[in-house]
């Protein structure tokens, strides 16, 4: 079974790009080689793989990335902090 995958790259000006795959690895290589042309990514080398979430199909990818990309850069830099963290108060 075809897995498919949400990712989320830092770019090197510290903004972050969401995007859908059925392989990261390749995907990660296209970003940051500046393969994929127009892309937000390409002036932004390099990138760096900071989140990945698998699915079974690549509707429910798609409805997650969406939700990411509403989610606030604040929000979104939570999903790479290790499980359980607090931070400090």
């Amino acid at each position: 079974m075809k897995s498919y995958y949400i990712y989320i790259l830092q770019c090197s000006d510290g903004s972050y790009y969401t995007g859908v795959t059925d392989d990261i690895g390749i995907r990660v290589d296209e970003h940051q080689n500046g393969l994929i042309a127009g892309c937000y990514t390409h002036s932004r080398r390099p990138v760096s793989l900071v989140y990945a979430e698998e699915f079974p199909d690549l509707d429910a990818a798609v409805s997650r990335e969406k939700q990411i990309k509403e989610w606030a850069k604040s929000k979104v830099e939570l999903l790479g902090l290790p499980r359980g963290y607090r931070p400090s108060q």
